[in-house]
């Protein structure tokens, strides 16, 4: 799972399949021929993998059958500028309707809650580059022409708006979501 696929690459990548089948996806770059990926940058929703409306020239799904993902589902949700895109698999059965909509609202809610913000004020990013400069605080707060107190007021108004624990996560959230 690939959550706010951006510029070609998620935030945050979820991958839970078998060590053997990730390698062998890898060594191959299926993720540029992936036709679960095709299908979630043409639409949204959710399809059978049995289902998918567009080619497979690589025969990866095959592939993928031979490892033990015979029968799957793939998810895709948000908008194209920033979409999330899922997949599940089982080697015993076809999902049923009901599986798919939950496995769906899963996807959803993790798509709505790791949304990045789309900005940060210019105060924050200006404190984010001086903790990114190596600057402690009062230093960072000197050039900055304020207090420390309101320097360091600046950093936890940034890690509440990027929900990071620390500077530290804040600081490469921002870079993450290209937001410095």
């Amino acid at each position: 799972m690939g959550l706010h696929i951006r510029f070609a690459a998620p935030v945050v990548q979820f991958d839970t399949y078998a060590r053997e089948w990730r390698e062998h996806y890898e060594q191959n770059a299926y993720a540029l021929r992936d036709p679960i990926i095709a299908w979630g940058f043409s639409a949204s929703g959710a399809s059978r993998w049995s289902d998918l409306p567009v080619p497979d020239p690589f025969g990866i799904l095959t592939e993928a059958a031979a490892f033990g993902l015979r029968y799957g589902v793939a998810v895709s949700a948000g908008p194209l500028k920033s979409r999330s895109i899922g997949g599940t698999a089982r080697d015993d059965r076809e999902f049923t309707d009901s599986e798919i909509e939950q496995i769906s609202d899963i996807i959803g809610r993790l798509h709505e809650l790791t949304e990045p913000p789309e900005s940060l004020t210019k105060a924050q990013i200006e404190a984010l580059r001086c903790i990114a400069a190596g600057d402690r605080h009062a230093a960072a707060a000197a050039s900055l022409g304020i207090t420390e107190s309101a320097f360091k007021a600046r950093l936890i108004s940034v890690r509440e708006r990027l929900n990071a624990r620390t500077t530290a996560e804040a600081l490469q959230k921002a870079k993450d979501y290209r937001l410095l």
